[in-house]
């Protein structure tokens, strides 16, 4: 028998899943059982559940149907619950090091518990400084195990469930389970303090309880308010029905009854039914009162006398103060000067344009990428929106002929922002963009995640000192509505770093659909555009940028690479978007495409790819053709810019760490050979998940034309897909 079992609830946090299970793996402490639970077999967290399941025998994942909600997680993680003290963890939340030894030293002292009630972090993840918020309610305890009456002011009801420890066999004996419905821990808290008989107290914190930013889904609107009060009637007739001595129900009631004037005293959270509310809470609140109970001095005796009265006229009054909406000043858009500014605001005032839709490619430098091929289907199968793409200035010939465009930070620009109906980026709208009320923000993004994004470069020092502020980050991510995915890695990564309310859309990226459109003939053309000499065999090299470099960097001399490599052999160069200067690195076998617009058009001229840790790896591996990695400095880059998983563990082909190495492998063939191939296939598989085609079809049909999900087209399987052909043989003798 275990001496914990930690029970993780999953839904909804995939994306952090791991995190949540690392933080239990790699404790000092080992005698554990960890119990991930999961949705269904298949859903995304299960797939990482079970990978850890197949790598530690103390995993024991378990399936609640979303359907039960919380506590039918929890209640379904403790029936397979073997350990002799039952620890719970939000799937998003960390348990601290140290934890286990800490509460096991504790435990020992204090033998035989039924509750253990501990510290915990509440910290804002992205930006800010953590708070502790059961220290008040935890200091002055006794040192020693003690009987709740000794400290009555010492209720679970102000504790989440995962700010303690329960011993196991105390909850079988009272038969204790989460309550069904919201606030659930709530009404478990209640039932474990009435049932509990000796109880203790660590002070340390145990959980860094990580907020949600956009608060707890307690705080939402809507009629699952009501059930508040069911649970605090539980926990009421649970203490009557036990005998508690008055001075236990005191505390117990008026902490009940803090929470229900919290959701009373904010009619915006019931926007149907606070009358009935306000109603039965006060027949509560009179029949359970305890013989003697004191009413609380100030305001909130106040309160507590209007609910006991039922007089909700006169507790709507009392209710406040009104709360301090943001002046118009404050409210007002950004964009500089400030006849622009207020020109912003007018227009933000008219109607929006429901056949407008407005493009946006890596902060202005042309048409490219998912906006772009969205934009191109959308002129097939939309043809009645109207798409406008923005373009800094001194990049219009960046935008085809037939395309409409307007010059960043333009008039127009502003009014065409305000205005549209459709937004689509794969960067960020500026700061100052206001997301108006049925208005759509798509977010295509522009890579496979490797390197850490988001939230998750805050711990990176580097790279948080070029990022700005995270906080007006996520408020931009606030504005997505969908956010575009195509893998099953990205749409976890992406729900981690950047945190938000928006749809995932599993539908592949649609600048990668010409990889499965393009012919020879398409291939041919591209490659005499570029000036691939006939017959060569064109290498493709795409270093990423690195943070702690200042400018851009080869890392790699690629005449000697060429000479190396073979005769036959020459480079494409694409320098990183952030190193397109304007400056050309071409010479007799070396051909800089780093300006060139379509870094589509540049993977299809290649028989090869040769690439570091840039994303383009996942989007090249649908072209089924060669990758190698040239990773000379991974450790450094490693710890310098964080990555999500470790790449040269499975990575799409061979791994070189010297430039001899890499001139061998073209050298031998051995990049195009038999275990390349099975790299490579493994990578695909995990990688090129929903790419297949017909991606831009998928974005448009939903974000667009407003169909229904299920009305997308399925993927075509990976192995009945077929890729634009490669010019040159790939297998070299």
């Amino acid at each position: 028998m275990p001496r914990f079992s930690i029970i993780v609830p999953s839904h909804g946090v995939a994306g952090r899943l791991s995190q949540a299970l690392d933080s239990v793996l790699g404790q000092s402490f080992g005698d554990l059982q960890l119990i991930p639970v999961c949705d269904a077999p298949d859903a995304p967290a299960a797939e990482v559940a079970a990978g850890y399941a197949g790598r530690d025998s103390r995993v024991t994942p378990v399936h609640s149907p979303p359907s039960a909600g919380l506590s039918g997680a929890r209640n379904t993680g403790m029936r397979a619950a073997t350990g002799t003290y039952l620890l719970f963890l939000d799937g998003d939340d960390l348990l601290l090091p140290g934890a286990l030894a800490a509460l096991d030293a504790r435990l020992t002292e204090t033998a035989g518990v039924d509750v253990l009630y501990t510290g915990h972090e509440r910290v804002p993840w992205w930006e800010g400084e953590p708070a502790y918020p059961a220290a008040p309610l935890l200091a002055g305890a006794p040192k020693v195990a003690f009987a709740p009456a000794e400290r009555p002011a010492l209720t679970g009801v102000q504790l989440p469930a995962w700010s303690a420890v329960y011993r196991r066999a105390f909850l079988t004996e009272h038969e204790l389970v989460f309550p069904e419905g919201h606030f659930t821990d709530l009404g478990w808290g209640g039932l474990v303090t009435v049932a509990a008989g000796r109880i203790a107290v660590l002070r340390r914190s145990v959980v860094r309880h990580r907020l949600r930013r956009q608060g707890s889904r307690l705080n939402l609107p809507g009629p699952h308010q009501h059930t508040l009060l069911d649970q605090v009637e539980q926990v009421l007739v649970r203490a009557a029905g036990s005998g508690l001595p008055a001075e236990r129900t005191g505390p117990l009631f008026d902490q009940l009854f803090s929470v229900v004037l919290k959701t009373a005293s904010r009619p915006e959270r019931l926007p149907a039914g606070h009358r009935a509310f306000f109603r039965r809470a006060a027949r509560l609140y009179r029949r359970y009162r305890p013989a003697g109970h004191r009413v609380p001095g100030g305001s909130l005796g106040g309160q507590h006398r209007l609910l006991a009265a039922g007089a909700y006229t006169a507790f709507r009054a009392l209710r406040g103060v009104n709360r301090a909406a943001d002046g118009a000043v404050g409210r007002l858009p950004r964009p500089r000067p400030l006849r622009t500014r207020l020109r912003y605001l007018r227009d933000l005032r008219r109607p929006l344009d429901p056949g407008l839709a407005v493009y946006c490619a890596y902060w202005g430098r042309g048409y490219a990428c998912n906006p772009a091929a969205i934009h191109a289907k959308a002129r097939e199968l939309a043809p009645h929106i109207r798409s406008v793409f923005l373009v800094e200035a001194g990049q219009e010939h960046a935008v085809p002929e037939d395309v409409e465009y307007a010059v960043i930070g333009s008039r127009r620009y502003w009014e065409v922002l305000a205005r549209a109906k459709y937004l689509v980026n794969n960067a960020n709208f500026a700061e100052g963009v206001v997301k108006r009320p049925g208005s759509v923000h798509l977010q295509t993004q522009h890579g496979t995640p490797l390197k850490t994004m988001g939230v998750d470069q805050s711990t990176y020092p580097v790279v948080a000192a070029q990022s700005g502020s995270f906080t007006k980050l996520l408020g931009r991510v606030d504005r997505w509505d969908f956010n575009l995915s195509s893998n099953r890695h990205s749409t976890q990564m992406w729900e981690r770093a950047f945190p938000g309310s928006y749809e995932h859309l599993e539908y592949g990226y649609p600048r990668n659909d010409v990889y499965y459109t393009a012919t020879a003939g398409d291939v041919a053309r591209i490659r005499r555009e570029l000036g691939v000499p006939e017959g060569s065999t064109a290498v493709l090299y795409a270093p990423t940028h690195r943070d702690h470099h200042t400018g851009f960097e080869p890392g790699l001399d690629l005449e000697a690479f060429c000479e190396a490599a073979g005769e036959d052999v020459v480079v494409l160069l694409r320098a990183h978007y952030f190193y397109d200067l304007g400056r050309s690195r071409t010479s007799d076998r070396i051909i800089d495409v780093t300006a060139h617009r379509s870094s589509e058009d540049v993977c299809l001229a290649a028989d090869a790819l040769v690439t570091d840790y840039s994303s383009i790896m996942f989007d090249y591996a649908n072209l089924d053709r060669p990758i190698v990695v040239y990773a000379d400095d991974w450790d450094v880059y490693r710890e310098t810019r964080g990555v999500y998983f470790d790449l040269l563990a499975a990575p799409p082909g061979p791994v070189a760490r010297t430039p001899e190495e890499l001139a061998a492998v073209f050298r031998d063939g051995s990049y195009a050979g038999p275990q390349a191939r099975a790299l490579r296939a493994a990578f695909r598989e995990r990688f090129c998940q929903f790419d297949d085609g017909r991606a831009a079809e998928r974005v448009v049909r939903r974000v667009l034309l407003g169909e229904p999900p299920e009305a997308a087209s399925p993927v075509i399987p990976l192995a009945e897909r077929v890729p634009a052909p490669a010019a040159a043989t790939l297998v070299r003798s």
